[in-house]
């Protein structure tokens, strides 16, 4: 009895981190696109959807953790383990793209970051974050992942302070920001923009993640007082780290449909920051700036993490870092290279996202609910059953934006 006292009255603020780390996907250069967008454009229209996609992730991300924690092992190690050879290539190939997808989205953010502030070419600014970003994971490498995660937490709070400042300088009406919480659509466009929105926040690389982060900070403990603790300190760090994702996400298209909404040029990061400069003035714009970089940096680095977790679980091998850095950095390095419109190629980054969502959520799912893996730690049934919900809402989802986009 004594021993499970102890046990229970561990300061669990020790262990929260990993959720924090998995956050910064959801606050990456992609989520600035699509956010700003979506508010310029449709205004307080699509403030359900950031509520409902950041309901979505905290379930999702405490499944993802729960699963590293209860088996020792990442999803793409469970899922990896279930397949024959070629079923798991053609998995990893998938994954593989939304990595690709993930990096675009992270690189050319911090290029367009880079270029506002310091009027670097784009595409230098793109092989600086690529650059700066392998040192941040080499310092996961060298000073273990503790390190790694305190200083993704930093440039979390980075980013935070600089799309939350913009909303105490101009905070919203409260009506109308009441009203974008009922659900619907404006046409083909809002559901693009949703759809981006989604992939941008509940992320599939970042749902791979979590587990192995889970696992690689606490280990695999065995049933019991431990493992019961470590989960209940588990839903704090989703919690809480949920909450200021959806926080900035939630600030990001606030400012834009207070302050951009019906403003020319603002369906880009530089339009709207040109405009944010303009009604906010410069020190807001600055802080946009700074926050969209440190997005980038910390968001890149993660995707790296991410990749390789995904390639060892799935094909159990690894490859040198940089060599890895240099194929996943090339889509979007040849995007910038030619001058394609990179605030567009943000946004369609993220639906490639939300396409690869199913195949991280339906293993997920399935797999926490499997109770010989799982054991007394299995999913309730009320758990399964809103792991389901969520990953047919979003299947279906992408069902609507294929045939809108089509028929449009």
């Amino acid at each position: 009895m004594a021993s499970d006292q102890r046990v229970r009255l561990r300061p669990s603020w020790i262990l929260l981190g990993p959720a924090f780390v998995a956050a910064i996907a959801y606050v990456d250069p992609g989520n600035v696109a699509a956010n700003v967008s979506a508010g310029a454009q449709f205004g307080y229209l699509l403030v359900w959807v950031i509520v409902v996609a950041n309901a979505m992730a905290c379930l999702v991300q405490y499944l993802s953790a729960k699963l590293g924690l209860v088996t020792g092992m990442s999803l793409p190690e469970a899922v990896g383990g279930q397949m024959r050879r070629s079923s798991r290539l053609a998995y990893w190939l998938q994954a593989e793209l939304v990595a690709m997808a993930t990096d675009l989205a992270e690189v050319v953010g911090g290029a367009i970051a880079l270029y506002l502030l310091f009027d670097l070419p784009l595409l230098t600014g793109g092989v600086i974050t690529g650059f700066v970003s392998l040192l941040l994971f080499v310092v996961k490498d060298r000073r273990g992942q503790q390190m790694f995660e305190r200083v993704i937490t930093g440039l979390l709070l980075v980013i935070a302070i600089g799309f939350l400042s913009s909303l105490v300088v101009s905070p919203p009406p409260a009506a109308e920001v009441a009203d974008g919480l009922l659900p619907r659509f404006a046409g083909a466009e809002s559901v693009l923009l949703a759809a981006a929105m989604l992939g941008a926040t509940v992320m599939p690389h970042a749902v791979y993640l979590h587990s192995g982060l889970a696992r690689d900070r606490h280990g695999h403990p065995e049933a019991g007082p431990m493992r019961r603790m470590l989960l209940r300190a588990t839903r704090w760090d989703v919690g809480i780290a949920m909450v200021v994702a959806g926080a900035v996400n939630l600030s990001m298209l606030l400012v834009a449909a207070t302050n951009l909404q019906g403003q020319a040029d603002t369906d880009s990061i530089e339009g709207a920051h040109a405009a944010v400069e303009n009604t906010l003035g410069t020190t807001v714009a600055l802080l946009f700036a700074i926050g969209l970089l440190a997005s980038g940096l910390a968001s890149t680095s993660v995707g790296a993490y991410a990749g390789a977790m995904i390639m060892q679980g799935l094909l159990h091998r690894a490859i040198p870092l940089l060599l890895r850095r240099l194929i996943t950095l090339t889509p979007a390095l040849v995007i910038l290279a030619v001058g394609l419109d990179p605030s567009r190629a943000l946004v369609l980054s993220q639906v490639v996202l939300s396409f690869g969502i199913p195949f991280a959520l339906i293993p997920l799912v399935r797999l926490t609910s499997n109770t010989r893996l799982m054991g007394d730690d299995v999913n309730h049934r009320v758990t399964t059953a809103l792991g389901w919900i969520v990953g047919v809402l979003i299947t279906l989802l992408n069902v609507v934006l294929i045939y809108l986009t089509v028929t449009g």
